[in-house]
């Protein structure tokens, strides 16, 4: 079991300075985790994909704001709680306890501070069961398809992620299933954003995966994060109306 210990404090004056997206598709059993690792003074978006496990009302019953969203795919409830936020900084969390949420305070931090304007966690395996090898081999793939495509010399394209609402609302993403984390980062770097990456602790999930669990789920994953590699790059103006400029990645 994960011990649940209190978040560290956080950056934040007057809440809710940071909107946290939860995308959940049955995650009843990992939801109390999850949740109180949100560091205080901080909004849970839980966004419940068509749960059967009473996921809603236990994210409610904790204190989250729960928003529904019908349409299935992991790109799909990640926009409807990034259209659901209103604070100024957004961040993104898997919601099957995997990743813990505390971690995002230097990331809001770097963005808060003009140092970034994009933070993402680079996974770091606790256990061998917590990143399968099917898993891992699709995203190698995909950061050296990311590396040709845009220059970014990321290792991972995790869910754990911090970046600014109006901007992030900007990047016009349209990708609603697999691909939407992607297609996050490739507008970015497309528009010039400063994007840096930080180690975290990846720990197995709680639960059977929806996406990565089998080598077929990989690979479906993949070939959506391919659709969007295809996408030609637009212009760039949003970068410069930002102000970012394409930073070096932390290696």
């Amino acid at each position: 079991m994960k011990d649940v210990t209190t978040p560290p404090t956080s950056p934040c004056a007057d809440p809710p300075c940071v909107d946290v997206v939860l995308p959940c598709l049955n995650e009843a059993e990992a939801l109390p985790w999850v949740l109180a690792r949100i560091p205080p003074g901080w909004r849970a978006l839980v966004v419940d994909n068509g749960s059967t496990d009473g996921s809603a009302d236990i994210a409610r019953a904790l204190g989250a704001s729960v928003v529904h969203e019908s349409r299935r795919g992991f790109g799909a409830a990640c926009h409807a709680g990034l259209a659901a936020a209103t604070a100024d900084i957004v961040c993104f969390c898997d919601c099957d306890a995997s990743l813990d949420p505390s971690l995002l305070v230097p990331f809001v931090r770097q963005v808060r501070d003009g140092e970034a304007d994009l933070v993402l966690g680079r996974r770091r395996p606790k256990g061998r069961s917590a990143w399968p090898a099917h898993a891992r081999a699709g995203n190698l793939a995909l950061a050296r398809l990311l590396r040709r495509r845009t220059g970014l010399r990321l290792h991972d394209l995790g869910p754990l992620r911090a970046a600014r609402r109006e901007p992030l609302l900007d990047l016009g993403l349209t990708d609603r299933r697999s691909g939407y984390p992607l297609q996050m980062v490739v507008r970015a770097a497309d528009e010039g954003w400063r994007i840096a990456e930080h180690d975290v602790p990846y720990l197995p999930r709680t639960g059977a995966s929806k996406v990565t669990g089998t080598w077929r789920g990989t690979w479906q994953a993949v070939r959506d994060m391919s659709r969007v590699l295809g996408e030609p790059a637009p212009h760039v103006t949003q970068g410069a109306a930002h102000g970012a400029t394409r930073g070096g990645i932390p290696r």
